[in-house]
């Protein structure tokens, strides 16, 4: 027979809160796990109220959803925290943001009243700048790895290199007119911005294996390294394909309820 863990049973979870932030600068090439580990030490600071999994090693009740690849900024990022006493969601906010560094920001939060938050993580649109690529070379690439059926391009994963198409999951792909980008490049040595929104799908097609894409069809090699932004990702506009708030049903459900917040509890909600 199992051991069996000794002592009480953990807190039971009173209040789920959802979290979207961004990882903006230097701290764009920080890894996922690297990322888990600041933002349960910014908890711990905090004194956020966490509700912790049971068994012989306790975990904080922490779920990731859609993390963008190492290297890539992004405006958008989302997990969701399970905690024992209740929050408020503009203090936790203020809290969990002042004690992350600079360039891990928290942008929102808000109760969970709905569910499944990954799984309206449908799509992301990317924004992809290329210094040293002019807007010509840029459009006939796109013009190209549109007009193909399929892309194969390969990637090294965990399971070993596999070869897939980057084609199928790309929903749009534009040439983004200078000035209308979120990170500004230096415009005097050439620099063609690409937009790109893009289906999760499995294996996940990312902006690189466009860019790979876009060598492939075009034989379009960047000079310098490009720099990649997630500018959203939520649920996908089945008619227009706009890819829309995620958090917007749990606002709506919150306005809809109408309930006014428990008394604050814990040092996170002061």
């Amino acid at each position: 027979m199992a051991r069996q863990p000794t002592g009480p049973p953990p807190p039971p979870v009173v209040q789920r809160l959802r979290i979207k932030y961004a990882k903006r600068g230097r701290l764009r090439f920080t890894s996922h796990r690297d990322f888990q580990r600041a933002f349960e030490r910014a908890l711990r600071r905090g004194q956020v109220p966490m509700a912790y999994s049971a068994g012989f090693s306790p975990h904080p009740r922490i779920s990731y959803a859609g993390a963008a690849p190492t290297g890539a900024a992004s405006e958008a990022e989302y997990l969701e925290i399970a905690v024992t006493a209740w929050c408020d969601p503009a203090a936790l906010a203020r809290v969990l943001d002042s004690a992350l560094p600079a360039g891990l920001d928290v942008l929102e939060v808000v109760e969970a009243a709905t569910a499944d938050l990954a799984g309206r993580l449908q799509a992301s649109v990317w924004e992809i700048q290329l210094p040293g690529v002019s807007v010509q070379a840029a459009t006939a690439a796109v013009t190209a790895f549109l007009a193909a059926e399929a892309v194969e391009v390969e990637r090294l994963t965990k399971h070993g290199m596999r070869v897939f198409d980057a084609r199928g999951a790309v929903l749009a792909l534009t040439v983004t007119p200078a000035g209308e980008q979120v990170a500004k490049p230096d415009l005097s040595v050439g620099c063609a911005i690409l937009t790109v929104v893009v289906r999760h799908t499995t294996p996940a097609v990312r902006p690189d294996d466009v860019l790979a894409g876009l060598r492939r069809v075009a034989d379009l090699a960047p000079p310098t390294p490009a720099l990649v932004v997630r500018l959203a990702q939520g649920p996908l506009d089945a008619q227009g394909g706009a890819v829309t708030d995620p958090l917007a049903p749990d606002r709506d459900a919150a306005a809809t309820a109408g309930a006014e917040a428990p008394t604050s509890a814990g040092s996170a909600t002061r």
